[in-house]
C-alpha cells in the first residue's frame, strides 16, 4: 500500500488545529463503534495546546478513550517541562478527564530503568493507534528522535520490536522515553502539523528523501505502510 504523504494546507496554525481535532474526533468516534474502544497519542510542546482545547471539547465518549503521548521528558509531572501536565491541563479536563491516560513518566530513576515497564504499559493499550499526531522540530526530529542521539539507528528501525526508546539529545534538554518508528507506524493514521517558512523548508528537505539519520521525521514521510498526513499553516 502506498502511503505518500497528503498535504491539507490552511492560512493560519488556528485553523490547522480546528480542522484536525474534527479529523481525529471523528475517527475516534469511528474506532468506538467499530470496537468499542479509541486509541490516540499526541505530542507535547505549546503548537498542540489549541488542539488539546478543542478535542477537550469535542463531546466523545471519553470513557472509551485511550490516550498517551509520543514522549515525554523524564521530568516530574508536575514541571512546566512536563509534556503530561500540559495534556491534564488542556485536555483531559471536564467530561476528557474521564479517557484513561497511559503515561510515559514513571517513578523509575531514569527513561532506561522505565523502558520494560512503560512499554509493556503501551503494548497493553488497544493498538494500532487509531491516530498518531506528531510534532516536528527546526532540526528535523520528531516524538524524541533526535539527529544525533545514541541509538537513533535502532529507534528508527521499522522494523524492530520496542515500542518505546530512551533517548539523551545532544542539544535539547532532559532525557527523554520516546515511541519508536516502529510503534508510530502501529497506527491507522499519523498526522503532522507544520507551521512556518523554517518548518516548511525542513518538511521539504525530508519529503524530498534526505536520510532520516540526518531528519528523523524523514523516516515517517518516506515510510509505505500508514498514510500521513501532513497540515501545513502559512503562519
Amino acid at each position: 500500500m502506498s502511503a505518500t504523504p497528503a498535504e491539507t494546507h490552511f492560512p493560519d496554525a488556528d485553523a490547522a488545529s480546528a480542522w484536525l481535532a474534527g479529523e481525529i474526533a471523528a475517527l475516534l468516534r469511528q474506532a468506538i463503534a467499530r470496537r468499542g474502544v479509541a486509541a490516540l497519542a499526541l505530542s507535547g510542546g505549546r503548537s498542540p495546546v489549541p488542539l488539546m482545547q478543542r478535542l477537550a471539547a469535542a463531546g466523545l465518549d471519553w470513557p472509551r478513550v485511550l490516550l498517551t503521548l509520543v514522549d515525554e521528558r523524564w521530568v516530574d509531572p508536575a514541571s512546566p517541562d512536563s509534556n503530561e501536565r500540559l495534556l491534564r491541563e488542556h485536555l483531559l479536563i471536564g467530561p476528557a478527564a474521564a479517557a484513561r491516560f497511559v503515561p510515559l513518566k514513571s517513578p523509575a530513576a531514569s527513561p532506561q530503568a522505565a523502558l520494560a515497564e512503560r512499554g509493556a504499559a503501551i503494548g497493553a493499550m488497544p493498538l494500532p493507534f487509531d491516530a498518531v499526531v506528531l510534532g516536528m522540530g527546526e532540526d528535523g526530529h520528531t516524538a524524541s528522535l533526535f539527529p544525533g542521539a545514541a541509538g537513533l539507528a535502532a529507534a528508527l528501525d521499522p522494523g524492530g520490536t520496542a515500542l518505546l526508546a530512551a533517548i539523551d539529545p545532544p542539544a535539547a534538554p532532559h532525557p527523554r522515553l520516546s515511541l519508536t518508528l516502529a510503534a508510530i507506524l502501529r497506527a491507522r493514521r499519523i498526522y503532522l502539523p507544520i507551521q512556518g517558512t523554517a518548518k516548511r523548508a525542513v518538511y521539504a528537505r525530508a519529503r524530498a528523501g534526505a536520510s532520516p539519520l540526518e531528519l528523523p521525521v524523514a523516516a515517517v514521510l518516506g515510510q509505505q505502510h500508514v498514510p500521513v498526513q501532513v497540515c501545513i499553516a502559512a503562519a
